[in-house]
């Protein structure tokens, strides 16, 4: 299903880290660019967006925040504020004026610090209201939560499939990748 070119003429930004994710989309052709700021500067990432050009698919990884904040309080701050400075910027810049694109959500891994589960449902709550919000600008949104035992190929693999056009079809869920569970 995943085959070589399946994401040609397709473009597939980062924020927050993601370098698995970028490289697997690259693979199966996608042009791929990083959001370089610092997510916590609203002025930097809507600098950083607005230089971007097109964007079709972006993948907002928090769990670099959250982690290099300590978890806790002030990593579910960073992680959540940090993840919706780069939807805005690039929903703002690119999307609400052209054809729409996706916002895939990347969750901590429980493992990675107190409050982890906690980000996880921020953000899935985001994707659900951000996919009723922003569906008349055709932005679908999801939200990716990884388990302690899934690997980053995993998750790279699933971004992959929801930057393709079978993404098209999913908005306002999250993808549990804890074992023994399913997408909701």
């Amino acid at each position: 299903m995943l085959r070589a070119g399946l994401l040609e003429g397709t473009v597939v930004a980062t924020a927050g880290g993601a370098e698995h994710v970028a490289a697997a989309c690259a693979a199966l052709g996608a042009r791929t660019a990083a959001l370089e700021a610092d997510l916590l500067d609203e002025d930097a990432v809507i600098a950083a967006a607005g230089a971007l050009g097109s964007v079709g698919t972006l993948v907002c990884d928090a769990a670099p925040a959250f982690v290099a904040a300590g978890g806790g309080g002030e990593g579910l701050a960073a992680g959540l504020e940090g993840a919706w400075s780069a939807a805005r910027a690039v929903a703002n810049a690119v999307w609400r004026t052209g054809e729409g694109g996706k916002l895939v959500l990347l969750a901590p891994r429980p493992r990675d610090g107190a409050h982890a589960a906690a980000l996880g449902a921020a953000l899935e709550n985001t994707a659900r209201t951000l996919s009723i919000e922003w569906a008349r600008y055709a932005i679908r949104s999801t939200a990716i939560l990884p388990g302690d035992a899934t690997s980053d190929d995993e998750v790279a693999t699933l971004v992959a499939y929801l930057a393709s056009p079978a993404g098209d079809y999913f908005s306002g869920c999250a993808f549990d990748l804890s074992a023994g569970t399913a997408a909701r």
